[in-house]
């Protein structure tokens, strides 16, 4: 079976540990974490990763700048970015989305709705 990589940034380590606890139902699924953008992009840099989950709203650098810089960078340009955030706007999501992020998730958020979405784009039975 496949083993699956993911980063979750979120500068909220209570709702980071709530995203965690969420993934952890997924079998073959190994997270790395991030408080901030910048150190989610390194992170990026230094490991390959299938999935990244990020917020919007965080110090240093928010998540849609991460989303793209995913988007430019060779190794992930491809990888599917979940947004979970409490901007519940339609013109947040929209931009979001334009900019690249595969999938959008408003707080407060539920265990089953990351881990169907997360399966979804995995493409895990």
């Amino acid at each position: 079976m496949k083993e699956f990589t993911c980063l979750v940034v979120e500068d909220s380590s209570m709702m980071r540990q709530l995203i965690i606890f969420a993934l952890a139902r997924i079998k073959n699924i190994s997270v790395t974490e991030a408080d901030d953008g910048v150190t989610g992009l390194k992170q990026l840099a230094n490991a390959r990763f299938d999935l990244v989950i990020t917020d919007i709203n965080m110090p240093i650098m928010d998540g849609l700048k991460l989303v793209q810089r995913i988007r430019t960078d060779k190794v992930h340009k491809d990888v599917p970015v979940i947004i979970i955030t409490t901007e519940g706007s339609s013109e947040d999501k929209e931009r979001a989305m334009a900019l690249g992020a595969s999938a959008y998730i408003t707080k407060p958020i539920q265990a089953p709705q990351v881990i169907a979405k997360v399966k979804e784009l995995l493409k895990i039975e």
